[in-house]
């Protein structure tokens, strides 16, 4: 569908076909409920001679109640049809989890920011706690210094992700509601505060995704935006290290 952003993530276009055959169907539907609708009040307004009422009869009545039947069953098909048909998507991206070798990545939402943090080399998160949370001072997620696993985690106002590769995404907010969206990649879900939310995506398309907050999250809503930035292994690798050993 052309009026969609591109996309860059693996089941992408899936998801877009999906979209595309509902809104079709929809549309049909809607249509031809309401001609039948049209019809039915023009065969009313003829066998009744003109007159703004009168006795429709049996089978005009019958023919009333299939105009309501039909389209409610065509309804109850596109209901069950895409149950079914989205229940794999669903399943891929939320039942079946990450593969073994996915990248981890941290997401957090804070008024009015997003921070995205890394494991580093030993793979482990390191310990956070709220006392120690201070942006001004560099340390916007708390990271306790005294946890050896803290020593080689990277925090970056970008996201960083290597192409091809699996992520498996960790979403948490600090303070309120945020809905985290990634037009380009198909990715839209609430980071909510005491709940650890979980997405896992390829990305495929190197470049750079807008990412936003889809909940009004205060005042500053309309400026808590970031970039996903989709590079090669290669690079990837080289930024990771980088700023690891810029800690």
């Amino acid at each position: 569908m052309n009026w969609l952003p591109p996309d860059g993530a693996l089941r992408g276009i899936a998801l877009d076909h999906l979209l595309g055959w509902n809104l079709s169907i929809v549309f049909w539907l809607f249509v031809a409920a309401q001609a039948l609708l049209v019809v039915a009040l023009v065969r009313r307004w003829i066998r009744s001679g003109g007159a703004a009422s009168g006795d429709v009869g049996d089978h005009a009545r019958g023919r009333y109640f299939f105009f309501h039947v039909l389209p409610l069953l065509a309804f109850v098909g596109l209901y069950v049809w895409m149950l079914v048909t989205s229940h794999g998507l669903w399943a891929a991206r939320r039942e079946m989890g990450a593969p073994a070798r996915a990248l981890q990545v941290e997401v957090t939402g804070v008024q009015f920011q997003w921070y995205f943090r890394y494991p580093g080399r030993d793979g482990v998160y390191g310990t956070t706690k709220p006392n120690m949370v201070s942006a001004p001072t560099g340390n916007p997620l708390g990271l306790d210094a005294s946890d050896p696993h803290a020593g080689d985690d990277v925090v970056s106002s970008v996201m960083m992700l290597p192409a091809g590769q699996p992520v498996e995404i960790t979403l948490r907010t600090q303070d309120v509601i945020h809905g985290f969206f990634v037009p380009g990649m198909r990715l839209k879900q609430d980071a909510i505060p005491g709940m650890t939310g979980h997405l896992e995506f390829t990305p495929e398309t190197p470049g750079d995704y807008v990412i936003l907050c889809s909940q009004v999250c205060g005042l500053g809503h309309y400026r808590m935006q970031a970039r996903m930035r989709v590079v090669s292994e290669a690079q990837f690798d080289a930024w990771l290290v980088a700023r690891e050993s810029a800690r």
